[in-house]
C-alpha cells in the first residue's frame, strides 16, 4: 500500500469512526427518551424530553456534516496522480505533507505528520491547480511545492 493510500485509508477510518460515534449517541438518546417517557410525568419530564430532543437535533446536524465528509472521501481515488494539484493530491511543500481533501485532524504515519486541508482554505486554494516548483506566500511564510503524489 502506497503512502498516499495509507493516508486515505486512515482518514476514511477516522471519518467512519466519527459517523459511528454520532449514530451511537443518537441511538442512546432515543433509548433514554423512550425509557424516560414510561415512568415520568409533569413539567420536569417535559423539560427533560425537550432537552433530549434538542440534543438529538444537534447530533443529527453533526452526523449530517460527517456523512457529507464521508461522501467527499468516497468520491476521491487515492490512486489518481496528477501533474497539477487537485482534490486528493498529497503535496510536499517546505518538508510538510499536505493532503488536499477536507479540513480534518492532523495524523501521523510512520513518524511523518500529515495535515489534511480543504481546497477552500487559504493554503488549499493557493495550492490548487499548481505544479512542482510553484512558490507562493501566505502571511509571512513562503512555500515551495516540492512533490505531488
Amino acid at each position: 500500500m502506497t503512502f498516499k493510500n495509507q493516508i486515505y485509508s486512515r482518514y476514511k477510518l477516522l471519518v467512519q469512526d466519527r459517523v459511528d460515534v454520532f449514530r451511537d449517541m443518537i441511538s442512546a438518546l432515543t433509548e433514554d427518551s423512550k425509557n424516560d417517557a414510561k415512568g415520568s410525568a409533569g413539567d420536569k419530564h417535559e423539560t427533560a424530553l425537550s432537552m433530549m430532543h434538542l440534543e438529538q437535533e444537534k447530533l443529527n446536524t453533526k452526523l449530517k456534516e460527517v456523512l457529507d465528509q464521508h461522501a467527499v472521501l468516497e468520491k476521491m481515488d487515492p490512486n489518481v496522480v496528477s501533474e497539477t494539484i487537485i482534490r486528493g493530491s498529497l503535496v510536499k511543500a517546505n518538508g510538510i505533507f499536505l493532503y488536499l481533501s477536507l479540513a480534518l485532524p492532523k495524523i501521523t504515519i510512520d513518524g511523518i505528520n500529515i495535515i489534511a486541508l480543504s481546497p477552500q482554505s487559504p493554503l488549499g486554494s493557493k495550492l490548487m491547480g499548481n505544479k512542482v516548483g510553484f512558490t507562493f506566500a501566505i502571511n509571512t511564510t513562503t512555500y515551495t511545492i516540492e512533490e505531488i503524489q
